[in-house]
């Protein structure tokens, strides 16, 4: 009985989320009124949860009422997703926001767009990592961070997880993201911290995607773009395979002269140490790569960061999954609590 008591309070520990959707906006009012009933609800449960069975009361029928408000609400964020996600795919659109967070869009102008491709399936504590690293360097409402998710086949069933899950998952991820902002900066006040938005693109190619942001009229045409990549990511960037036909780096330049790189380094015995990595930057800024086409002064827009403590915890979206499937006690270590709840109340991942 007492394991079952655990386990409502954890499945019920949600953010009153709410979508940007045409229709779907709530008054002011009502949404102040719903997160101040919701943060009172999950600081009783997680009180009761603490508490000896024998010895005290649980409110049975206000248990049962926040569940199935919970349960709703993930219901309807879901559905409204996969609305927004259709919606997309049928248009001829090839870049769009479909969600921000907080929901009310700030009426601060970015002055820097931090950008965080990835499948997100699930988001972790490593796109966490990297996000708040990137963001603490222009922390306040000037800087923006844009999570982009590629949906080019979005018409078929993705595994392991459907693009709307990950879209939840991502405006979970989102939210997590400014409480840990917001705690770093020891602010009560939500409105200094940057928002997030949650984008959709057709396109697979890198450039083209850094192409449909700042010609899509969502953010300033001139607003400068840093794309948040692993070095591997940095690697294919570079490589002239993927950008044909003449299969040269010069598709670069027009992304390079305006945009930059932040790039998380990852001394592996597939990378190379700290200082291999380097190298290959220095490799760049000394000319090395203008026979394929590539300008030393591109170089300079590239940043390279430190990642992971040698002594960390690996943590992927690979592992994540795994431990979903067989070891969901290890999602603590590897997302963010509000992810980790949407994975294990909607059993992602159990199969493969």
């Amino acid at each position: 009985m007492h394991r079952n008591r655990s386990r409502i309070a954890q499945t019920s520990e949600w953010p009153a989320v709410q979508l940007r959707d045409a229709g779907c906006a709530a008054a002011r009012g009502e949404e102040d009124h719903d997160e101040g009933r919701w943060r009172l609800a999950h600081a009783e449960l997680r009180l009761i949860s603490t508490l000896p069975y024998s010895n005290h009361r649980i409110p049975v029928a206000g248990v049962a009422e926040l569940m199935t408000d919970t349960a709703d609400m993930a219901a309807n964020l879901r559905a409204q997703y996969a609305s927004a996600l259709k919606r997309f795919t049928a248009s001829s659109k090839a870049f769009e926001v479909v969600g921000s967070a907080p929901v009310e869009p700030l009426s601060v102008t970015p002055k820097v767009l931090y950008v965080l491709d990835s499948s997100f399936n699930p988001p972790t504590l490593a796109h966490l990592r990297i996000a708040s690293s990137a963001l603490a360097e222009n922390p306040g409402p000037s800087s923006r961070l844009l999570l982009l998710l590629a949906t080019q086949n979005a018409d078929k069933p993705s595994k392991p997880a459907l693009f709307e899950d990950r879209l939840v998952m991502m405006d979970l991820f989102a939210r997590d993201l400014r409480s840990s902002l917001q705690a770093s900066a020891g602010t009560s006040t939500p409105d200094t911290l940057p928002q997030v938005d949650i984008g959709l693109t057709k396109k697979p190619y890198f450039i083209d995607k850094a192409a449909e942001i700042e010609t899509s009229g969502v953010y300033p045409r001139s607003l400068e773009q840093v794309h948040l990549v692993g070095y591997d990511t940095l690697i294919r960037i570079f490589n002239p395979k993927y950008y044909p036909p003449t299969h040269t780096l010069q598709p670069l330049e027009p992304f390079l002269t305006q945009h930059r790189l932040r790039v998380t380094m990852r001394p592996d015995d597939e990378w190379g140490g700290r200082e291999e990595q380097e190298d290959y930057l220095r490799h760049l800024a000394q000319g090395g790569r203008e026979s394929e086409g590539a300008k030393k002064e591109w170089a300079q827009r590239i940043q390279l960061v430190e990642g992971k403590a040698k002594d960390d915890q690996v943590v992927s979206s690979t592992k994540a999954r795994h431990a979903a499937k067989s070891q969901p006690n290890d999602l603590d270590l590897l997302v963010t609590a509000n992810v980790r709840d949407y994975i294990v109340s909607h059993g992602l991942y159990k199969e493969d």
